[in-house]
């Protein structure tokens, strides 16, 4: 019997970085990743990310936007528990300087109104949020030799996961209740597959778009937070230790760059070039 072919099983944007995921039934992968992901971020009175490492109310803010099916010609909706919604369009001319780990980009203020609903949000009182009005000055570049764009994203403009490789780890975690492919944060789901067969492989298309694969994704903290409840624990890190530990990190998903823009959709086939080496010694299965 001939195999089925992999598939697109989910899309997830993140509005705003940190903040939580909307699944979408379509999408658009521009030069710069999703469009409507990652476009925002919140920073501190330093002008450093803040994220939901050091935030986890991050996670109970719903980031939407025309991208996500939110509101026409509103560029940014926010909602949090507790907090009235509050409507944003793209902010233009007053520019800061922010650092987003250690890297210097200039981002726009969305302004005082916004500043003061996250502040009431997250119950801090020193964050500010900031959009990327120019995510062509961003370039990323990996240890493969490949260099591509990105906005507000952690190292790369598209990240993606397989559903087998999250029921792996599940199974190595061995608890009743499984974590949910939320908790890995990637951008595309991927059904069809081996567990971690996307680590040897080399681009992948998807409806009309093209992507190579950049990199494995290294894991942190954030992984061990609880989206619903906030609370921390020690898996997946832990378990990934054992089992996906190389260079002093754990690893899962696959960083992807851009090669041709286009549209996407859940139930896309996914087809897959191989790449041109073997997953990392190290990994252990």
């Amino acid at each position: 019997m001939k195999a089925r072919a992999p598939r697109l099983a989910a899309i997830s944007l993140y509005p705003v970085k940190s903040t939580a995921a909307r699944e979408v039934d379509r999408a658009h992968i521009g030069r710069y990743g999703l469009v409507g992901d990652r476009e925002w971020m919140v920073v501190d009175g330093d002008g450093r990310e803040a994220t939901a490492r050091e935030l986890p109310a991050l996670l109970h803010v719903m980031a939407s936007s025309w991208a996500t099916g939110g509101p026409e010609g509103v560029d940014l909706r926010l909602d949090a528990p507790g907090v009235p919604g509050l409507e944003l369009t793209c902010p233009g001319g007053d520019d800061r300087e922010v650092q987003l780990f250690g890297e210097s980009l200039v981002a726009s203020l969305a302004g005082a109104h916004a500043d003061a609903w996250l502040r009431r949000a997250v119950g801090r009182d020193d964050v500010s949020l900031v959009w990327c009005a120019a995510p062509e000055d961003r370039r990323v570049a990996f240890g493969s030799g490949l260099t591509g764009y990105a906005a507000f994203q952690d190292e790369s403009a598209v990240s993606l996961v397989s559903a087998a490789s999250i029921a792996q780890v599940n199974e190595w975690i061995g608890d009743p209740q499984p974590l949910p492919a939320s908790r890995f944060r990637a951008n595309l789901l991927i059904d069809g597959v081996e567990p971690f067969a996307e680590d040897v492989w080399g681009a992948v298309r998807i409806g009309d778009a093209e992507l190579p694969v950049a990199g494995p994704v290294a894991r942190c903290v954030m992984t061990t937070i609880d989206p619903l409840t906030l609370s921390r624990g020690k898996e997946p890190i832990r378990t990934l230790a054992r089992h996906r530990r190389w260079d002093g990190k754990t690893w899962i998903a696959v960083h992807l760059l851009v090669d041709r823009p286009g549209l996407i959709a859940v139930g896309d086939v996914v087809e897959v070039e191989p790449g041109s080496g073997a997953a990392p010694n190290a990994v252990m299965r």
